[in-house]
């Protein structure tokens, strides 16, 4: 039997449906993608999933009993957490009391929460560093961090996590897929839905593509990241984002390349005008050049005056 099994559920938000007949499966210790291109449905597949939507139709089953339409804390309760987009914290607690609110549900065992605690810490030792500090002077990656130690702290055996590795540093988002992976070992099942689609297949057994609020693409992520084409039909633009995460350096070298290309077409502007200029300033020795007629003209008259008259021709006056 399959951890969670969901079948044939459809979500609208008001009139505009938003999924349609979504159906997947996670096995007890599976690490599951879930991917597509924006607006898919994937967020609103999660959301549903813990509660925070209910189905129009389908079936949602954890542990072969039904939660769908159950309300969020009760979700967290039979052992489904979720990390959601944009990481969701309470930035004026500190980074422990944002802990003590992932365990709430199971705050009656003070014991336990001790245990979870230390867990966490072991997976962040970054967060043992900022335990006293308010959650939202971290920085990016510390923040992600957290908000999956959160998730953790009510002791899920399904995680549910969306776009672990949004907003982030590459190697941060590497260090996050290596804990996710470890805490995966451990036995928490993990359904991801993630934007870098090669990182994603890379850490999965499995992977479902939606594209249009319907499943489209459903297999094993290393038979799947082995037919980029068949990828790229349904992800569209998503693909290169995974390739920039991977192979950083290329990228940077590609946009060296394109600036001198962007040089001279800057620099022609200001030559069409340099010569244009000077071809106006050429344009005034020939106005000019009337005086020096005129100027020769009247000494040639003088002289005509003196040979007619024997002397020097005398000015007019007045």
């Amino acid at each position: 039997m399959d951890l969670l099994d969901v079948k044939g559920i459809d979500v609208a938000y008001g009139p505009i449906q938003a999924l349609r007949g979504v159906s997947l499966q996670v096995g007890a210790g599976e690490m599951v993608a879930l991917l597509g291109p924006n607006g898919a449905g994937k967020t609103t597949t999660l959301r549903t999933l813990s509660g925070l939507m209910s189905p129009r139709a389908g079936s949602i089953s954890f542990e072969g009993k039904s939660i769908a339409g159950m309300p969020v804390h009760k979700v967290v309760e039979t052992g489904v957490a979720h990390v959601p987009e944009g990481r969701e914290l309470f930035p004026t607690l500190t980074v422990v009391e944002n802990l003590k609110l992932g365990h709430w549900v199971r705050r009656k065992n003070r014991a336990e929460f001790a245990e979870r605690l230390e867990q966490v810490m072991v997976y962040f030792p970054k967060l043992r560093q900022r335990a006293s500090q308010h959650a939202g002077t971290l920085s990016g990656g510390e923040q992600q961090m957290l908000v999956v130690a959160r998730g953790l702290m009510s002791a899920p055996r399904l995680l549910l996590v969306d776009e672990l590795s949004l907003g982030l540093a590459p190697i941060i988002v590497n260090q996050l897929f290596e804990i996710l992976q470890e805490v995966n070992r451990a036995g928490t099942s993990i359904l991801l839905v993630e934007q870098f689609v090669h990182l994603a297949l890379l850490h999965t057994d499995r992977a479902y593509v939606l594209a249009k609020g319907e499943v489209r693409v459903e297999g094993r992520s290393s038979d799947l990241a082995a037919d980029p084409a068949l990828l790229a039909s349904y992800l569209g633009g998503t693909e290169p984002a995974a390739e920039t995460l991977v192979s950083k350096p290329p990228s940077r070298a590609k946009a060296k390349k394109s600036t001198p290309r962007a040089a001279p077409a800057t620099r022609a502007k200001p030559a069409a005008a340099t010569r244009a200029k000077p071809a106006r300033a050429r344009s005034a020795p020939t106005s000019t050049a009337k005086p020096p007629a005129a100027s020769t003209a009247k000494p040639a008259a003088a002289s005509r005056a003196k040979t007619a008259a024997g002397k020097p021709a005398r000015p007019r006056r007045g």
